[in-house]
Protein backbone atom coordinates (compact mmCIF):
# COMPACT_ATOMS: atom_id res chain seq x y z
CA UNK A 1 0.00 0.00 0.00
CA UNK A 2 1.52 3.30 -1.10
CA UNK A 3 2.06 6.02 1.49
CA UNK A 4 0.48 9.31 0.45
CA UNK A 5 2.40 12.38 1.53
CA UNK A 6 0.43 15.45 2.53
CA UNK A 7 -0.01 18.08 -0.12
CA UNK A 8 2.60 20.83 0.36
CA UNK A 9 1.62 24.42 0.93
CA UNK A 10 1.97 26.63 -2.14
CA UNK A 11 4.47 28.88 -0.34
CA UNK A 12 6.58 25.82 0.50
CA UNK A 13 6.66 24.86 -3.18
CA UNK A 14 7.94 28.32 -4.07
CA UNK A 15 10.63 28.16 -1.38
CA UNK A 16 11.75 24.68 -2.48
CA UNK A 17 11.91 25.65 -6.16
CA UNK A 18 13.71 28.88 -5.33
CA UNK A 19 16.27 27.10 -3.14
CA UNK A 20 16.87 24.41 -5.76
CA UNK A 21 17.30 26.94 -8.58
CA UNK A 22 19.63 29.03 -6.41
CA UNK A 23 21.74 25.98 -5.63
CA UNK A 24 21.89 25.00 -9.28
CA UNK A 25 22.99 28.51 -10.20
CA UNK A 26 25.81 28.38 -7.64
CA UNK A 27 26.80 24.96 -8.98
CA UNK A 28 26.78 26.28 -12.55
CA UNK A 29 29.13 29.15 -11.72
CA UNK A 30 31.35 26.80 -9.73
CA UNK A 31 30.84 28.57 -6.39
CA UNK A 32 31.20 26.21 -3.41
CA UNK A 33 31.60 26.71 0.34
CA UNK A 34 34.94 24.84 0.58
CA UNK A 35 37.83 24.24 -1.81
CA UNK A 36 38.12 20.74 -3.24
CA UNK A 37 41.50 20.12 -1.60
CA UNK A 38 40.30 20.84 1.97
CA UNK A 39 40.87 17.79 4.23
CA UNK A 40 37.23 17.58 5.34
CA UNK A 41 36.03 17.18 1.77
CA UNK A 42 35.64 13.44 1.19
CA UNK A 43 33.84 13.77 -2.16
CA UNK A 44 35.62 16.47 -4.16
CA UNK A 45 33.50 15.81 -7.25
CA UNK A 46 31.32 18.89 -7.52
CA UNK A 47 28.37 16.85 -8.80
CA UNK A 48 28.06 15.08 -5.45
CA UNK A 49 26.87 18.27 -3.75
CA UNK A 50 23.72 18.14 -5.89
CA UNK A 51 22.45 15.17 -3.86
CA UNK A 52 22.17 17.06 -0.51
CA UNK A 53 20.81 20.04 -2.44
CA UNK A 54 17.98 18.04 -4.02
CA UNK A 55 17.19 16.24 -0.75
CA UNK A 56 17.04 19.59 1.07
CA UNK A 57 14.73 21.03 -1.59
CA UNK A 58 12.39 18.04 -1.13
CA UNK A 59 12.46 18.61 2.64
CA UNK A 60 11.37 22.19 2.05
CA UNK A 61 8.16 20.83 0.52
CA UNK A 62 7.38 19.29 3.95
CA UNK A 63 8.36 22.30 6.08
CA UNK A 64 4.76 22.98 7.23
CA UNK A 65 3.02 19.63 6.86
CA UNK A 66 5.77 17.39 8.36
CA UNK A 67 8.24 19.74 10.07
CA UNK A 68 9.91 17.14 12.32
CA UNK A 69 10.46 14.66 9.50
CA UNK A 70 11.78 17.42 7.26
CA UNK A 71 14.23 18.56 9.96
CA UNK A 72 15.56 15.03 10.58
CA UNK A 73 16.12 14.33 6.88
CA UNK A 74 17.51 17.83 6.38
CA UNK A 75 19.98 17.31 9.22
CA UNK A 76 21.29 14.19 7.50
CA UNK A 77 21.51 16.06 4.19
CA UNK A 78 23.40 19.04 5.64
CA UNK A 79 25.76 16.65 7.45
CA UNK A 80 26.51 14.92 4.15
CA UNK A 81 26.96 18.34 2.55
CA UNK A 82 29.78 19.07 5.00
CA UNK A 83 31.88 16.35 3.39
CA UNK A 84 31.41 17.77 -0.12
CA UNK A 85 32.47 21.10 -1.53
CA UNK A 86 29.19 22.34 -0.04
CA UNK A 87 26.42 24.60 -1.28
CA UNK A 88 25.32 27.81 0.36
CA UNK A 89 21.74 27.12 -0.80
CA UNK A 90 21.72 23.82 1.10
CA UNK A 91 22.84 25.53 4.30
CA UNK A 92 20.27 28.33 3.94
CA UNK A 93 17.45 25.84 3.36
CA UNK A 94 18.55 23.92 6.46
CA UNK A 95 18.28 27.07 8.59
CA UNK A 96 14.74 27.47 7.27
CA UNK A 97 13.92 23.87 8.29
CA UNK A 98 15.16 24.55 11.83
CA UNK A 99 13.06 27.72 11.98
CA UNK A 100 9.87 26.04 10.69
CA UNK A 101 10.32 22.98 12.93
CA UNK A 102 10.09 25.29 15.95
CA UNK A 103 7.36 27.46 14.47
CA UNK A 104 5.03 24.82 13.02
CA UNK A 105 6.06 21.67 14.87
CA UNK A 106 4.38 20.16 17.94
CA UNK A 107 4.95 21.94 21.28
CA UNK A 108 7.45 19.28 22.38
CA UNK A 109 9.55 19.84 19.25
CA UNK A 110 9.33 23.60 19.66
CA UNK A 111 10.73 23.29 23.19
CA UNK A 112 13.47 20.75 22.43
CA UNK A 113 15.00 22.11 19.23
CA UNK A 114 16.30 25.39 20.80
CA UNK A 115 17.86 23.41 23.66
CA UNK A 116 19.48 20.89 21.31
CA UNK A 117 20.85 23.56 18.98
CA UNK A 118 22.06 25.54 21.98
CA UNK A 119 24.00 22.53 23.30
CA UNK A 120 25.38 21.90 19.81
CA UNK A 121 26.59 25.50 19.63
CA UNK A 122 28.28 25.27 23.01
CA UNK A 123 29.93 21.97 22.07
CA UNK A 124 31.06 23.35 18.69
CA UNK A 125 32.62 26.29 20.50
CA UNK A 126 34.33 24.49 23.40
CA UNK A 127 35.58 21.28 21.75
CA UNK A 128 37.47 22.81 18.78
CA UNK A 129 38.98 25.50 20.97
CA UNK A 130 40.09 22.92 23.52
CA UNK A 131 41.55 20.73 20.78
CA UNK A 132 43.32 23.38 18.65
CA UNK A 133 43.98 26.16 21.19
CA UNK A 134 43.64 28.89 18.58
CA UNK A 135 41.11 31.73 18.52
CA UNK A 136 40.00 30.78 15.03
CA UNK A 137 38.50 27.59 16.49
CA UNK A 138 35.76 29.71 18.01
CA UNK A 139 34.47 30.41 14.53
CA UNK A 140 33.18 26.83 14.37
CA UNK A 141 30.82 27.56 17.24
CA UNK A 142 29.82 30.86 15.61
CA UNK A 143 28.97 29.02 12.38
CA UNK A 144 26.89 26.39 14.18
CA UNK A 145 25.13 29.11 16.14
CA UNK A 146 24.23 31.01 12.97
CA UNK A 147 23.07 27.90 11.14
CA UNK A 148 21.19 26.12 13.97
CA UNK A 149 20.68 28.17 17.16
CA UNK A 150 19.76 31.51 15.58
CA UNK A 151 16.87 30.16 13.43
CA UNK A 152 15.65 28.00 16.33
CA UNK A 153 15.58 31.01 18.67
CA UNK A 154 13.87 33.12 16.00
CA UNK A 155 11.23 30.43 15.49
CA UNK A 156 10.63 30.23 19.25
CA UNK A 157 10.15 34.01 19.51
CA UNK A 158 7.80 34.14 16.53
CA UNK A 159 5.82 31.16 17.86
CA UNK A 160 5.40 32.82 21.26
CA UNK A 161 4.17 36.01 19.61
CA UNK A 162 1.78 34.03 17.44
CA UNK A 163 0.40 32.06 20.40
CA UNK A 164 0.04 35.24 22.44
CA UNK A 165 -1.80 36.95 19.60
CA UNK A 166 -4.11 33.94 19.22
CA UNK A 167 -4.81 33.91 22.96
CA UNK A 168 -5.55 37.65 22.94
CA UNK A 169 -7.82 37.26 19.95
CA UNK A 170 -9.68 34.43 21.68
CA UNK A 171 -9.95 36.50 24.84
CA UNK A 172 -11.32 39.43 22.84
CA UNK A 173 -13.89 37.17 21.18
CA UNK A 174 -14.93 35.75 24.55
CA UNK A 175 -15.20 39.26 25.99
CA UNK A 176 -17.35 40.33 23.05
CA UNK A 177 -19.51 37.23 23.48
CA UNK A 178 -19.95 37.87 27.20
CA UNK A 179 -20.81 41.50 26.48
CA UNK A 180 -23.43 40.40 23.97
CA UNK A 181 -24.85 37.91 26.47
CA UNK A 182 -24.99 40.63 29.14
CA UNK A 183 -26.67 42.98 26.69
CA UNK A 184 -29.24 40.35 25.71
CA UNK A 185 -29.94 39.56 29.35
CA UNK A 186 -30.28 43.26 30.15
CA UNK A 187 -32.71 43.73 27.25
CA UNK A 188 -34.71 40.68 28.34
CA UNK A 189 -34.83 41.87 31.94
CA UNK A 190 -35.90 45.36 30.85
CA UNK A 191 -38.62 43.96 28.61
CA UNK A 192 -39.89 41.79 31.47
CA UNK A 193 -39.90 44.82 33.80
CA UNK A 194 -41.78 46.90 31.23
CA UNK A 195 -44.28 44.07 30.73
CA UNK A 196 -44.89 43.87 34.49
CA UNK A 197 -45.35 47.63 34.79
CA UNK A 198 -47.69 47.79 31.79
CA UNK A 199 -49.75 44.86 33.04
CA UNK A 200 -50.02 46.15 36.60
CA UNK A 201 -50.84 49.71 35.55
CA UNK A 202 -53.51 48.93 32.95
CA UNK A 203 -54.95 45.48 33.72
CA UNK A 204 -56.98 46.67 36.71
CA UNK A 205 -58.76 49.39 34.73
CA UNK A 206 -59.34 47.21 31.66
CA UNK A 207 -60.72 44.39 33.83
CA UNK A 208 -63.21 46.78 35.44
CA UNK A 209 -64.21 48.08 32.01
CA UNK A 210 -64.74 44.54 30.69
CA UNK A 211 -66.82 43.44 33.66
CA UNK A 212 -69.05 46.54 33.82
CA UNK A 213 -69.56 46.64 30.05
CA UNK A 214 -70.63 42.97 30.17
CA UNK A 215 -73.05 43.75 32.99
CA UNK A 216 -74.47 46.74 31.10
CA UNK A 217 -75.04 44.63 28.01
CA UNK A 218 -76.65 41.75 29.91
CA UNK A 219 -79.10 43.84 32.02
CA UNK A 220 -81.96 45.75 30.46
CA UNK A 221 -81.98 48.42 33.18
CA UNK A 222 -81.23 52.05 32.20
CA UNK A 223 -80.15 52.94 35.75
CA UNK A 224 -77.70 50.02 35.95
CA UNK A 225 -76.39 50.77 32.47
CA UNK A 226 -75.80 54.41 33.39
CA UNK A 227 -73.90 53.48 36.55
CA UNK A 228 -71.83 50.95 34.58
CA UNK A 229 -71.02 53.55 31.94
CA UNK A 230 -69.87 55.94 34.69
CA UNK A 231 -67.52 53.31 36.10
CA UNK A 232 -66.31 52.47 32.58
CA UNK A 233 -65.56 56.12 31.85
CA UNK A 234 -63.71 56.59 35.15
CA UNK A 235 -61.55 53.52 34.60
CA UNK A 236 -60.92 54.52 30.99
CA UNK A 237 -59.66 57.95 32.01
CA UNK A 238 -57.45 56.51 34.75
CA UNK A 239 -56.11 53.82 32.41
CA UNK A 240 -55.26 56.42 29.77
CA UNK A 241 -53.46 58.52 32.35
CA UNK A 242 -51.41 55.53 33.44
CA UNK A 243 -50.58 54.74 29.81
CA UNK A 244 -49.48 58.33 29.17
CA UNK A 245 -47.17 58.23 32.18
CA UNK A 246 -45.62 54.96 31.04
CA UNK A 247 -45.17 56.16 27.45
CA UNK A 248 -43.59 59.36 28.75
CA UNK A 249 -41.09 57.34 30.76
CA UNK A 250 -40.24 55.14 27.75
CA UNK A 251 -39.68 58.19 25.54
CA UNK A 252 -37.56 60.00 28.12
CA UNK A 253 -33.91 59.14 27.41
CA UNK A 254 -32.43 61.41 30.07
CA UNK A 255 -32.52 58.66 32.69
CA UNK A 256 -33.68 61.15 35.33
CA UNK A 257 -37.12 59.67 35.90
CA UNK A 258 -37.94 56.50 37.76
CA UNK A 259 -40.48 54.02 36.40
CA UNK A 260 -43.92 55.50 37.20
CA UNK A 261 -43.50 57.88 40.03
CA UNK A 262 -43.05 54.85 42.23
CA UNK A 263 -46.37 54.08 43.96
CA UNK A 264 -46.04 53.72 47.73
CA UNK A 265 -48.05 52.05 50.46
CA UNK A 266 -49.68 55.40 51.17
CA UNK A 267 -51.66 54.86 47.98
CA UNK A 268 -53.20 51.58 49.13
CA UNK A 269 -56.28 53.29 50.54
CA UNK A 270 -56.97 54.96 47.21
CA UNK A 271 -56.39 51.61 45.51
CA UNK A 272 -58.88 49.91 47.84
CA UNK A 273 -61.39 52.71 47.31
CA UNK A 274 -61.14 52.24 43.53
CA UNK A 275 -61.77 48.51 43.97
CA UNK A 276 -64.85 49.31 46.08
CA UNK A 277 -66.08 51.56 43.28
CA UNK A 278 -65.74 48.63 40.91
CA UNK A 279 -67.94 46.51 43.18
CA UNK A 280 -65.53 44.73 45.53
CA UNK A 281 -66.04 44.57 49.30
CA UNK A 282 -62.46 45.38 50.37
CA UNK A 283 -61.01 45.67 53.86
CA UNK A 284 -57.51 47.07 54.28
CA UNK A 285 -55.21 46.57 57.27
CA UNK A 286 -51.75 48.00 56.54
CA UNK A 287 -49.41 48.58 59.47
CA UNK A 288 -45.69 49.33 59.26
CA UNK A 289 -43.62 51.42 61.61
CA UNK A 290 -40.72 52.60 59.48
CA UNK A 291 -40.32 53.99 56.02
CA UNK A 292 -39.72 51.01 53.73
CA UNK A 293 -37.28 50.87 50.80
CA UNK A 294 -38.82 52.06 47.53
CA UNK A 295 -38.48 48.66 45.76
CA UNK A 296 -40.28 46.94 48.63
CA UNK A 297 -43.12 49.49 48.67
CA UNK A 298 -43.50 49.29 44.88
CA UNK A 299 -43.58 45.47 44.92
CA UNK A 300 -46.11 45.38 47.77
CA UNK A 301 -48.32 47.95 46.03
CA UNK A 302 -48.26 46.03 42.75
CA UNK A 303 -49.00 42.71 44.48
CA UNK A 304 -52.06 44.20 46.19
CA UNK A 305 -53.13 45.88 42.95
CA UNK A 306 -52.87 42.68 40.94
CA UNK A 307 -54.60 40.65 43.67
CA UNK A 308 -57.54 43.07 43.65
CA UNK A 309 -57.64 42.88 39.85
CA UNK A 310 -57.78 39.09 39.99
CA UNK A 311 -60.49 39.25 42.66
CA UNK A 312 -62.50 41.60 40.45
CA UNK A 313 -62.18 39.21 37.52
CA UNK A 314 -62.54 35.83 39.19
CA UNK A 315 -63.67 36.02 42.85
CA UNK A 316 -67.11 35.03 44.06
CA UNK A 317 -69.21 37.61 45.92
CA UNK A 318 -67.82 38.29 49.37
CA UNK A 319 -65.20 40.17 51.31
CA UNK A 320 -61.67 40.71 50.02
CA UNK A 321 -59.21 41.16 52.89
CA UNK A 322 -55.86 42.92 52.38
CA UNK A 323 -53.33 42.71 55.21
CA UNK A 324 -49.81 44.13 55.37
CA UNK A 325 -47.60 43.76 58.43
CA UNK A 326 -43.94 44.38 59.14
CA UNK A 327 -42.23 41.69 61.23
CA UNK A 328 -38.83 40.05 61.58
CA UNK A 329 -37.16 42.38 59.08
CA UNK A 330 -39.65 41.72 56.29
CA UNK A 331 -43.00 42.93 55.01
CA UNK A 332 -45.73 40.27 54.90
CA UNK A 333 -48.49 40.82 52.33
CA UNK A 334 -51.67 38.72 52.42
CA UNK A 335 -54.75 39.08 50.23
CA UNK A 336 -57.72 36.70 50.50
CA UNK A 337 -60.83 36.62 48.31
CA UNK A 338 -63.80 34.22 48.06
CA UNK A 339 -63.03 31.18 45.90
CA UNK A 340 -65.66 29.31 43.94
CA UNK A 341 -67.98 29.48 40.96
CA UNK A 342 -68.96 32.97 39.93
CA UNK A 343 -72.43 33.77 38.59
CA UNK A 344 -71.78 37.30 37.34
CA UNK A 345 -69.76 38.48 34.34
CA UNK A 346 -66.11 37.43 34.17
CA UNK A 347 -63.09 38.96 32.47
CA UNK A 348 -60.61 36.70 30.70
CA UNK A 349 -57.24 36.15 32.34
CA UNK A 350 -53.87 35.19 30.84
CA UNK A 351 -51.99 34.17 33.98
CA UNK A 352 -49.47 36.98 33.48
CA UNK A 353 -50.50 38.57 36.77
CA UNK A 354 -49.31 35.66 38.92
CA UNK A 355 -46.10 35.43 36.89
CA UNK A 356 -45.46 39.14 37.39
CA UNK A 357 -46.05 38.96 41.15
CA UNK A 358 -43.75 35.96 41.46
CA UNK A 359 -41.02 37.76 39.48
CA UNK A 360 -41.27 40.88 41.64
CA UNK A 361 -40.89 38.86 44.81
CA UNK A 362 -38.00 36.83 43.36
CA UNK A 363 -36.13 40.03 42.48
CA UNK A 364 -36.28 40.99 46.16
CA UNK A 365 -35.28 37.46 47.26
CA UNK A 366 -38.58 36.97 49.03
CA UNK A 367 -41.16 34.18 49.05
CA UNK A 368 -44.49 34.00 47.19
CA UNK A 369 -47.47 31.65 47.35
CA UNK A 370 -50.88 31.79 45.70
CA UNK A 371 -53.67 29.24 45.69
CA UNK A 372 -56.96 28.12 47.23
CA UNK A 373 -57.26 27.14 50.90
CA UNK A 374 -59.95 26.58 53.53
CA UNK A 375 -60.82 29.18 56.16
CA UNK A 376 -63.59 30.06 58.58
CA UNK A 377 -65.30 31.89 55.71
CA UNK A 378 -65.14 28.84 53.47
CA UNK A 379 -62.89 28.37 50.46
CA UNK A 380 -60.74 31.41 49.73
CA UNK A 381 -58.02 32.27 47.26
CA UNK A 382 -54.96 33.48 49.16
CA UNK A 383 -51.96 35.42 47.93
CA UNK A 384 -49.00 35.52 50.33
CA UNK A 385 -45.75 37.37 49.80
CA UNK A 386 -42.85 38.00 52.16
CA UNK A 387 -40.55 40.84 51.10
CA UNK A 388 -37.19 41.28 52.91
CA UNK A 389 -36.63 44.87 54.03
CA UNK A 390 -32.97 44.93 54.96
CA UNK A 391 -31.57 43.40 51.73
CA UNK A 392 -32.67 42.35 48.25
CA UNK A 393 -32.63 43.32 44.65
CA UNK A 394 -34.12 46.31 42.89
CA UNK A 395 -36.68 46.61 40.18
Amino acid sequence: MAVRLPRPHHHDVRIAVGGLLGGLFLYAVGLGVRPADEPIVLWPDSRVLLVPLVVMAVCELLRRTMPRTALLIGTAAVTADIFTRGSLATVLMFTDLVYTAVLYGPPATARRVPWITGLMTVAATVVPFAAWRVPEALLVGVGVGLVALAPAATGWIVRNHRDTAAAERLRAEQTALLAEIDRSQAVTAERARMARELHDMVANHLSAIAIHSTAALSLDDPRTSKDALGVIRENSVEGLAEMRRLIGILRDDSGDREPTAAPTLDGLEALAEGARTNGLDVTLDATHENRLPAPVELAAYRIVQESLTNALKHASPGRVAVTLAERDGSLAVRVTSPYGDRDGPRAPGSGAGLVGMRERVALLHGTFEAGPEDSSRGAVWTVRATLPITHGGTE
